[in-house]
């Protein structure tokens, strides 16, 4: 009896700690006689690309420590919809043909809300055609908009570099004493969860940033531009935090949409920070600039969470048991009990009911002038972001595992 995992969707700093949880338990209780690791995810399984990860955990016994501390996907990862229903059932028999070929008893699928969607349909296809895999999600995503779920694994890391990268921008942009705006665009599509973290870099000697924009509110230009405005009588420099994907009344994006979409539906955003650069210039004729933190925020483990990575292991491991018990269908979660003191527990919850979803951030969790976040925001994010932990480092710069059967062609 043997198990499968796979990642999938964004990388984030956090999700190996997961896939560690899962090799952990199985060290631990010896459940699976292999665990199988699929590389780029479920299109993996349909080439029938594997890695024996029981075998590399047998021939380097500190494997899921570096495992965990290494940020991205050590598996790869892919952005592929199953069909629905009664469309392409070819696929559905392809997967679970290899599944009985390799003896899998359970299939981990680690990712966000569209690896959710997949999660769904095999769990509905083993079924409906009384087939034994179980199918068991395990969260990830830096967005943060999976329901169910106090927060996933990823955010906190990812929610902690932006807060440090935009104090550190605040501190450059504070050393000119000519009036200057400087804009970090942040990413986030439809939930402002990881811009509202931007709110952390603020101390009791800098505000910044000065503003702040989630997609949750409609963008009211002409009120940025007052309040930008009306900063700058009093100070030489405005910091503002804007989500990639704010949108003006119509719920239209600010920035330049590709016509083009991805095989999730999900628009190519382009350039909100920069449209809002060349906006602000014109109107207020000072020195703007743009910076887009973009993929910088996913992958930084040199800036990770310690409570994220330990509850992401934890996740992972808490999914294990679910297969041990028999269940399928169901994504790993955890909910807050407390927030001060910290402490959350580790359950599970139907995939049908989270996948294609979105968590958007609660609008009283927004100032009433749509340009800040409130107190209650801040006492959510900060135990998110506790914890350093001990990242090796060779030559100076961090020693993450190497991943080189994801470049077999170089």
């Amino acid at each position: 009896m043997n198990c499968m995992v796979a990642q999938s969707g964004g990388p984030t700093v956090a999700i190996n700690a997961s896939l560690a949880g899962v090799l952990e338990m199985n060290r631990k209780t010896n459940h699976f006689s292999i665990v199988y690791g699929t590389i780029n995810g479920i299109i993996g399984v349909l080439e029938e690309r594997f890695l024996n990860l029981s075998e590399k955990m047998e021939n380097d016994a500190s494997f899921t420590k570096r495992l965990i501390h290494s940020p991205a996907m050590y598996l790869g990862s892919c952005r592929y919809k199953l069909p629905k229903g009664d469309e392409g059932q070819e696929k559905y028999q392809e997967i679970f043909k290899v599944f009985e070929k390799l003896e899998i008893d359970t299939f981990f699928y680690i990712g966000g809300n569209d690896s959710m969607d997949t999660v769904d349909k095999l769990s509905q296809y083993a079924k409906a055609h009384a087939l034994p895999v179980k199918i068991i999600g395990i969260p990830k995503t830096i967005d943060n908009d999976l329901v169910k779920i106090d927060h996933t694994p990823g955010f906190g890391s990812a929610a902690k570099y932006v807060a440090a990268s935009v104090r550190e921008v605040a501190m450059d942009a504070y050393i000119y004493a000519v009036k200057s705006v400087t804009i970090v665009e942040i990413m986030g599509r439809d939930a402002g969860w990881l811009t509202a973290a931007s709110a952390l870099a603020r101390t009791k000697h800098s505000p910044a940033p000065d503003l702040i924009y989630l997609p949750e509110v409609p963008f009211d230009l002409d009120k940025c531009i007052q309040d930008t405005r009306s900063l700058l009588e009093g100070k030489n420099t405005v910091v503002i935090a804007m989500s990639e994907g704010i949108r003006d009344k119509n719920g239209d994006y600010i920035s330049t949409a590709d016509s083009a979409s991805d095989i999730f539906g999900h628009n190519h955003l382009s350039g909100a920070g920069k449209t809002l650069e060349g906006l602000l210039k014109n109107a207020l004729q000072v020195k703007v600039r743009s910076i887009e933190i973009n993929v910088l925020q996913r992958a930084a483990a040199h800036m990770a969470s310690e409570t994220d990575l330990m509850e992401s292991e934890l996740l992972g491991e808490n999914a294990f048991s679910l297969a041990m018990e028999g269940k399928t269908g169901l994504m790993s979660i955890l909910t807050r009990e407390s927030s001060n003191p910290y402490k959350v527990a580790y359950s599970s919850w139907p995939v049908s009911e989270i996948a294609n979803q979105v968590k958007s951030v609660p609008r009283e969790w927004i100032n009433e002038d749509g340009n800040d976040v409130t107190k209650e925001m801040v006492d959510y994010l900060n135990p998110l972001i506790q914890g350093e932990p001990d990242v090796p480092y060779v030559d100076g710069l961090p020693d993450y595992l190497p991943v080189e059967h994801l470049y077999p062609n170089r």
